[in-house]
């Protein structure tokens, strides 16, 4: 986190307490943004641990390279399966590299676009939902103000830390936009910075 982006985010008073000897990774930009959206979509709903093992056993496959679309749409549905992969996300692997191929997407086709324009061309993959590609954003494309609300733990610390009341998920939904406003162009800082806060307070 960069001096300014530090200084800008200690302004909500509420957030400093989050920030407090907090030293996020430096965010930078993945080559082979398919390959990642691939092994995102392999690691989703499986504990850390587990989903290394299958994305090891998924890059295996290629012989540790670093697969094309064209090479990961050659591998059959059953040997994905075979290495630990539902049907389903076997099929979103392949629904990836197919729409990538198809639209001629590449990463630097991908790093051109605006976040809104990267989210409204891969929200058309069967498959890859926003919460995907905004973890995408951050962690593959480096994009400094991505704000996540949907994800479970950002809701809870910000529910935490803001002391929130929601009685709806909608009214959740524009409590927390509302408060990531003040945040903006660094929206992503934050979030790292609130998933950091509340692995400390599990710990304490």
């Amino acid at each position: 986190m960069t001096t300014a982006s530090l200084k800008h985010l200690k302004r909500d008073s509420v957030l400093r307490e989050a920030l407090a000897d907090f030293s996020p990774p430096t965010l930078r930009r993945e080559e082979n943004i398919a390959l990642y959206l691939c092994l995102s979509i392999i690691s989703q709903q499986l504990s850390t641990k587990v989903a290394r093992v299958i994305c090891d056993r998924f890059l295996d496959l290629f012989q540790g390279s670093n697969p094309t679309c064209e090479a990961i749409i050659a591998v059959e549905t059953a040997e994905l399966r075979s290495i630990g992969l539902s049907q389903s996300k076997a099929n979103y692997i392949h629904n990836v590299c197919t729409f990538f191929i198809e639209h001629q997407l590449n990463d630097e086709k991908l790093h051109s676009m605006s976040n809104e324009e990267v989210i409204e061309v891969l929200i058309q993959i069967k498959g890859v939902g926003n919460w995907t590609i905004q973890m995408l954003l951050m962690f593959a494309m480096a994009r400094e103000d991505v704000f996540a609300p949907d994800d479970l733990g950002v809701q809870q610390a910000m529910i935490a830390l803001y002391r929130l009341k929601p009685t709806s998920k909608k009214e959740l939904n524009k409590q927390l936009v509302s408060i990531s406003e003040a945040w903006k162009p660094y929206r992503t800082h934050a979030c790292i910075a609130l998933w950091n806060w509340k692995d400390r307070m599990k710990k304490n």
